[in-house]
């Protein structure tokens, strides 16, 4: 297997090595190449120093894992006995054994609360079933890559100093929740890197799916996770792995695959929610209260066209929350903020954005003087014209145009506050617009927003 070691945080350099040899084989190989003791090398991987008698399978170490190996002075390696000496000694019971990244376990957090199964392995298979003797329960992060993937995949925690960023710090304890890793400053360390002294942990996820530099570095999608604990999917019932699971009170897990079904559902009839402090996101499928997904990278996960969907609308939604408005010409849809009260706007043209489009903005027709009713109503019909022959079929085409405009106007009012056009089919006063993106309730009769008065006075007529 190849490992790339990183002496006192230099570039890394390959190495290949055997899955059996120990950890004092790597460290003479490093000692013969720098010319320094053997004895005073230590091995740093995933936030935790790996003991010489270890072989590179015990340690957890896969296939192009980055280790580094610093050469410790007598200050540091007391230091370092104070700092991380609780790795070693009886834990309180809020602390965590140091282990490698690879095996910890942050399900708690956001499955539900039930007895626990065991993990899965990388191959995802049951660890009860057969497989080689020494497998031990691992956990599974979820990431988007957006470098080389540009896709959702398992991801590997890493851990780095917070004031140096390097790899050669060495946990206190280890995570226990994904609040330890999401949040700084929760977990201390010592950092093996000469003259250094820091002592706090940060935490990053990178691609497990390819080698990855230093840089980069994937967002983590901390709400999927392996279905240990073989939890149905909340619509189609079925038990799969990975789940999203939504941080409402009852932890309601879904399969991606419906939850890629429910969000395009959702994004075609423009049904998501905009959050002034989130975003353009979603709630739990089952609609409980206070479930709106946080880290909206989540949203990777509907592929990369529904994606791109997903930006526009949100970007459109913003805008009308901005009270701005859309241009209306075919192909554009430019987001446009004109000054209060502007009636004429123009979509200003630049940098490959907008189209020129001159519009009224209470009815969205090109631009016009006086009344918008008016300017919708066909023009008289002037004498027929000498020399010019009409096709009947056209003629008999448009007229049905005509008619339809009129029964329009005649049967529909406008929205008060988009101007789409909403028809009154019986019922009460109390009107709601069918536009997703602006759902505005008013009353028909007086044309505001519906109140109490319009309650009492004519709700029915």
């Amino acid at each position: 297997m190849i490992v790339f070691v990183r002496f006192n945080s230099s570039h890394g350099v390959p190495v290949e090595l055997d899955a059996g040899a120990s950890i004092l084989h790597l460290k003479e190989l490093v000692a013969k190449q720098q010319g320094v003791p053997a004895g005073r090398l230590r091995v740093i991987f995933a936030g935790k120093e790996l003991p010489s008698d270890g072989s590179l399978q015990s340690c957890d170490l896969p296939q192009h894992s980055t280790v580094h190996v610093v050469l410790a002075s007598p200050q540091q390696g007391q230091r370092s006995e104070v700092a991380g000496g609780s790795a070693q000694a009886p834990q309180s019971h809020l602390a965590v054994r140091v282990d490698s990244l690879t095996r910890v376990d942050l399900s708690a957090s956001r499955l539900p609360t039930r007895p626990a199964a065991v993990l899965e392995d990388e191959e995802n298979r049951p660890l009860d079933q057969p497989g080689p003797p020494d497998r031990r329960p691992r956990s599974s992060f979820y990431v988007f890559c957006k470098t080389v993937c540009k896709a959702v995949q398992p991801g590997k925690l890493r851990v780095r100093c917070h004031k140096c960023k390097q790899g050669t710090l060495t946990l206190s304890r280890g995570p226990s929740c994904w609040d330890d890793v999401l949040l700084p400053n929760r977990i201390p360390g010592a950092c093996q890197f000469q003259d250094c002294d820091g002592s706090v942990a940060e935490f990053y996820l990178k691609c497990g799916a390819h080698p990855t530099s230093d840089s980069d570095t994937s967002v983590a999608l901390d709400l999927i996770t392996p279905n240990s604990r073989g939890i149905p999917c909340i619509a189609c019932t079925d038990v799969t792995s990975p789940v999203l699971v939504y941080q409402c009170a009852s932890r309601h897990a879904i399969c991606l695959d419906c939850f890629r079904l429910y969000c395009v559902t959702r994004l075609n009839d423009r049904q998501f929610i905009h959050d002034a402090q989130i975003g353009y996101s979603l709630p739990c499928a089952a609609g409980c209260p206070d479930s709106l997904i946080k880290e909206l990278h989540h949203f990777h996960a509907l592929g990369e066209e529904q994606y791109e969907r997903y930006l526009r609308y949100g970007a459109e939604e913003c805008v009308l929350q901005m009270a701005g408005v859309l241009c209306p010409a075919p192909g554009c849809g430019a987001g446009l903020l004109p000054e209060p009260g502007q009636r004429r706007v123009q979509c200003q043209q630049g940098d490959g954005l907008g189209c020129g489009f001159v519009f009224c903005r209470e009815c969205k027709a090109s631009y016009h003087d006086g009344d918008c009713s008016a300017a919708l109503l066909p023009g008289p019909r002037d004498a027929v014209m000498q020399g010019f022959v009409t096709d009947e079929e056209a003629a008999r085409q448009a007229s049905w145009e005509r008619a339809t405009r009129e029964t329009i106007q005649n049967t529909t009012r406008p929205c008060p506050r988009c101007r789409a056009p909403v028809e009154k089919s019986g019922g009460c006063m109390h009107m709601t617009c069918p536009q997703a993106q602006c759902r505005f309730e008013w009353c028909w009769l007086c044309g505001v927003e519906w109140n109490r008065e319009c309650m009492g006075d004519h709700w029915f007529g």
